[in-house]
């Protein structure tokens, strides 16, 4: 099949990349020429563990290519997949759709037969009518039918996720693009991935609640945590207890710093508007957000408690600043308000990240910048573990001591146990325990 994906950011470019390999045709459009540049000489705009891989591999077989062209894109495909940023709109919290009419504005000037138009994008309900209104003022002359095809790809596993979901949810009643559809993700047969066809309306929906209920576990377990410390309880052991029912689950209940990244916030802020527009209050998630927000600060706060009782002047070595391992995306990380409180109280911070320091040194000028975790700890009163990146699992405790002024170390992630960090000489706060 012949697939145009328009938008070559982190959505885009994984479905893009993977469609490819399973063998269609694709064509990635994006607006951006330097980004498109950058992909033929095979550098990635995003960092994903065998990203990089997949492109070459696919560019190399003639079955992947890029451009910034989107009406010789459009032209013949048999399915046009929108992938364009749906960032959160200032004001309000709603999600911004002008980067989504205007690509289906574009889509309708060049469409030439035939198509199904996907939105990837992440959208509030009734987005695909307006899509499809749009294509039908435009262009009443075209069969088009627009399709709902929400991703479920967690950073840093966004290629094992489309290759082997969960399930893929499909929204659309026209049995045409059904059809469509099925040939696209035919390849995902082999494994019995689950296709799951519903009204679009209802696909769009599906998206939201997804995430966030997965934002309601993860600020569950925190509160959890914080009632564990208070009365002499371990938040691991809770949530391995209550995890092994498989009513419950056990994905999602680490406790930690607060959820961030490109889909929670902002899902759950677009979700709380749409129930506002509809007058039907989703109390639950309005708690989400503002808990989760207020934990981020908290943690800022349980990190100068650690310090003692007067921390300015001293120093703190942040390990860690995208707000999960392996990826390079600081949207809403934590370390953003736990840096800031740092700072605010006369801190001295030192950080390291194995791929966040290049978007964070846009974010934050005034941290020190270091080659490892060692160079971070150099001087400093105490580490702070705030991502869970595998360079981080297994320190040279014995060596971080040598270096540090202070053998404190305060991990938001519960990485160490409390015996070893103790045992190497350090004052030791964890999360929960």
């Amino acid at each position: 099949m012949r697939i145009t994906m328009i938008g070559s950011g982190y959505v885009g470019l994984v479905s893009g990349a993977c469609f490819s390999d399973f063998g269609h045709d694709v064509i990635c459009v994006d607006k951006d020429q330097s980004k498109i540049d950058a992909l033929h000489a095979g550098r990635m705009p995003i960092f994903e563990p065998g990203l990089d891989q997949l492109v070459a591999s696919n560019v190399a077989a003639g079955r992947l290519t890029f451009t910034t062209d989107l009406a010789s894109a459009v032209a013949g495909a048999d399915a046009i997949f929108i992938a364009v940023g749906t960032p959160s709109r200032r004001g309000d919290g709603h999600a911004d759709l002008s980067y989504v009419f205007a690509a289906t504005e574009e889509i309708a000037a060049a469409v030439t037969g035939p198509t199904v138009v996907v939105t990837k994008s992440t959208v509030p309900v009734g987005t695909g009518d307006r899509v499809e209104a749009i294509l039908r003022e435009k262009r009443p002359d075209i069969d088009v039918a627009v399709v709902s095809n929400p991703e479920f790809l967690r950073e840093g596993a966004a290629i094992g996720d489309f290759k082997r979901p969960d399930r893929i949810v499909i929204g659309t009643d026209n049995e045409r693009a059904k059809q469509v559809m099925r040939d696209v993700y035919r390849p995902l047969y082999l494994n019995e991935s689950p296709i799951l066809f519903t009204s679009r309306r209802t696909s769009e929906l599906i998206k939201y609640a997804a995430n966030a209920f997965l934002a309601t576990k993860i600020t569950f377990i925190n509160e959890i945590a914080d009632l564990c410390e208070a009365v002499g309880a371990d938040v691991q052991d809770v949530s391995r207890g209550i995890g092994l029912d498989n009513r419950i689950g056990k994905k999602f209940l680490h406790a930690g710093p607060g959820y961030g990244g490109s889909c929670f916030p902002k899902d759950t802020l677009a979700l709380l508007k749409t129930a506002e527009d509809y007058q039907t209050p989703v109390h639950i998630v309005e708690a989400v957000v503002k808990v989760n927000d207020s934990r981020k600060r908290a943690m800022g706060r349980k990190v100068l408690t650690a310090l003692g009782e007067n921390p300015r002047g001293k120093t703190v070595a942040l390990l860690g600043l995208t707000f999960k391992p392996n990826t390079d995306d600081m949207r809403d990380a934590p370390s953003l308000a736990i840096a800031t409180a740092l700072a605010d109280a006369g801190v001295t911070v030192r950080t390291h990240d194995p791929e966040g320091m290049v978007p964070a040194k846009a974010m934050m000028p005034d941290l020190v910048y270091c080659a490892d975790a060692y160079d971070a700890a150099e001087g400093a009163d105490a580490v702070v573990i705030v991502t869970e990146w595998d360079a981080y699992r297994a320190l040279d405790l014995a060596r971080l001591k040598r270096v540090m002024a202070g053998p404190v170390m305060v991990d938001l992630r519960n990485v160490y146990q409390r015996a070893d960090v103790e045992q190497a000489g350090f004052a030791y706060t964890a999360v929960g325990r």
